[in-house]
């Protein structure tokens, strides 16, 4: 699946499941949610805090793909092409940090 078909996937569950995508401030405050959450899993596997009895069974693939749903809900009803928008983007950091990490001492 690409990004493209990501996004109409998603547009597609919300017609047929979702009524309609909440408002954009709520999803924003859902993205902020998941990011959380996504954050609790990688503190607790890779950080230095253990997880919580109720915490064990949170998976860092599921929490990452709430993540991205939310920003493929964001994307699709603010009219953002994600393909284009992740290309424009890749160019962006090729121009400004071709060199930039090579040149880094701290990556070595």
């Amino acid at each position: 699946m690409n990004i493209a078909d990501a996004q109409k996937q998603v547009d597609d569950w919300i017609k047929e499941f979702g009524v309609r995508y909440f408002s954009e401030l709520t999803n924003m405050a859902i993205l902020t949610e998941e990011v959380g959450e996504l954050a609790r899993v990688m503190a607790r596997k890779f950080g230095d805090q253990s997880f919580k009895k109720n915490e064990e069974k949170l998976e860092l693939a599921d929490e990452m793909a709430d993540v991205l749903w939310v920003l493929i809900c964001l994307a699709n009803q603010t009219g953002v092409n994600l393909t284009e928008a992740f290309v424009k983007n890749l160019e962006k950091k090729t121009s400004r940090d071709k060199d930039r990490h090579k040149n880094n001492e701290k990556l070595y």
